[in-house]
């Protein structure tokens, strides 16, 4: 099978702005399905509302578009009646975070065989621009004209903290090493948590002084900080400076899970 024979052909091109990086993170995920070998027919991709989630749609298994923030309810419904599926999500920060927040933490807590890649641009890119709970500190967007006031999420710190069993993050920049942790989260027996930092140059670049895509990815390269070194820096006393982020895999354990694999 081909990589692209995971794709559905009658619904391409896709619909994603120009320099959107979602494009990039849904080819990562169907190359990784694609290496494993994974059985179309017993795989679903299952996404809600946003951006992020008109990813399901392109994919030429079984996939599910549903409401706003409940992906991963009806994710958890498709494991339950077929554990022996692999079942994966597709969200956005927003989606994730905000209405989806408690699905978010109740689904890791159950630690359901589930992986979910999170598209994380950092706003709500298709309703208007309005921050999410993961626009960084001052930011400005439709709703935060003179800049945002609340700290953001740390999306993969409360995967961890919830009992997800594997946790990652990496960006749009680094396509071998985020192919290579989807493919990890899905060969991992419990929820996979993988968050995807990535450019929205439409609905956030556009409003930050960062109208090139170019400068977006140049910042999401600059800012983040491979785990090894930030375990460095710390143990030497040296704190993560404002802005920056830890790439890598940050989380594997095997704690017990509900559902499929275990």
């Amino acid at each position: 099978m081909t990589l692209e024979e995971w794709y559905r052909q009658d619904r391409l091109p896709h619909i994603y702005c120009a320099g959107c990086g979602n494009g990039t993170i849904l080819n990562c995920t169907l190359r990784a399905t694609n290496e494993l070998g994974l059985d179309r027919n017993k795989t679903t991709f299952v996404s809600g509302i946003g951006c992020s989630s008109r990813a399901s749609g392109y994919t030429s298994s079984d996939s599910l578009h549903t409401t706003h923030g409940r992906a991963l309810p009806f994710a958890t419904g498709v494991k339950m009646v077929k554990p022996d599926h692999d079942v994966i999500v597709f969200t956005g920060d927003g989606d994730l975070s905000a209405i989806g927040g408690n699905h978010f933490i109740h689904a890791c807590r159950r630690n359901i065989d589930l992986t979910v890649v999170c598209m994380n641009n950092t706003i709500y890119g298709m309703t208007g621009g309005q921050g999410s709970p993961c626009t960084p500190y001052g930011a400005i967007s439709t709703t935060t004209p003179y800049g945002m006031r609340e700290m953001p999420f740390d999306l993969c710190a409360v995967a961890e903290a919830a009992g997800a069993n594997y946790v990652a993050r990496w960006t749009s920049y680094h396509v071998k090493e985020l192919t290579l942790a989807i493919r990890a989260g899905i060969e991992t027996p419990g929820l996979s948590f993988i968050e995807v930092m990535t450019q929205c140059p439409t609905s956030f670049g556009s409003k930050n002084k960062m109208r090139q895509v170019s400068q977006m990815v140049d910042v999401l390269r600059a800012n983040s900080i491979l785990k090894d070194k930030a375990d460095r820096n710390k143990a030497a006393g040296i704190p993560l400076e404002p802005g920056k982020f830890i790439v890598g895999e940050l989380v594997r354990r095997n704690n017990p899970v509900l559902g499929g694999r275990s």
